[in-house]
């Protein structure tokens, strides 16, 4: 699991077994809520192909230019899947209400960790994701190639942060970067739910001061 088991300071999972549950007493809902990881490749990678050639083809938007932006997206993906991580997911409301909607958006998946059916996002929720994104990029770069070229970024990065989502996970893979990703991220479910957000990079947890090691010092100061 790339972490010492004497951390786990406290059973914060239900399951480590690859076991789903029934969330929904709707019957479809509750099939819907279960995605194979291959599933947003197969709706998203189009996109991605149908806006690099609006971007160049349509628009007439320069090579190096579309690179530019779609580095451009790529980075403010990874931005936003921090924020949305941290903020978000990790929002802890106080209502019933409150506390049904963050279990079906993130807590089941620290329930269930090892779920391998709820591990990617459902792609109507990246769907309803994308559309305020898109109007972002549309507002702000003018419309025309730079929206699609940086849009194709960001859903590059999306698709790069659900597939190594589930990798983390399921996946036993020999290679420095993608194990210390997986250590970090097994530190964040097992040992500190509270820290190590980020999931396809550990950036933004080193700029916000929320990495593995600053949680370590801060757990031996107190």
């Amino acid at each position: 699991m790339c972490l010492n088991i004497i951390e786990m300071s406290e059973k914060n999972f239900v399951s480590l077994k690859d076991e789903t549950i029934r969330i929904f007493d709707n019957a479809f809902l509750d099939w819907c809520s279960r995605i194979h990881w291959t599933f947003p490749l197969m709706v998203w990678v189009p996109v991605v192909l149908f806006s690099l050639w609006k971007a160049i083809f349509e628009f007439e938007f320069s090579i190096l230019m579309t690179i530019a932006m779609f580095f451009v997206g790529v980075f403010i993906w990874t931005f936003s899947e921090y924020m949305m991580h941290r903020f978000v997911f990790h929002y802890h409301p106080t209502s019933a209400f409150g506390k049904k909607i963050h279990f079906l958006m993130h807590g089941i998946h620290h329930d269930y960790p090892n779920d391998s059916k709820r591990l990617v996002m459902p792609p109507l929720m990246s769907a309803l994701l994308s559309i305020p994104f898109f109007a972002l990029f549309y507002y702000g770069f003018g419309g025309q190639g730079a929206t699609f070229a940086a849009f194709a970024g960001l859903v590059t990065g999306y698709l790069a942060y659900d597939m190594l989502h589930y990798a983390v996970h399921h996946a036993q893979w020999k290679n420095t970067y993608f194990e210390n990703l997986k250590k970090q991220h097994m530190a964040h479910h097992y040992v500190h739910p509270d820290q190590v957000f980020g999931v396809s990079s550990t950036f933004w947890d080193i700029i916000f001061g929320t990495t593995l090691e600053k949680a370590r010092q801060q757990r031996d100061a107190n």
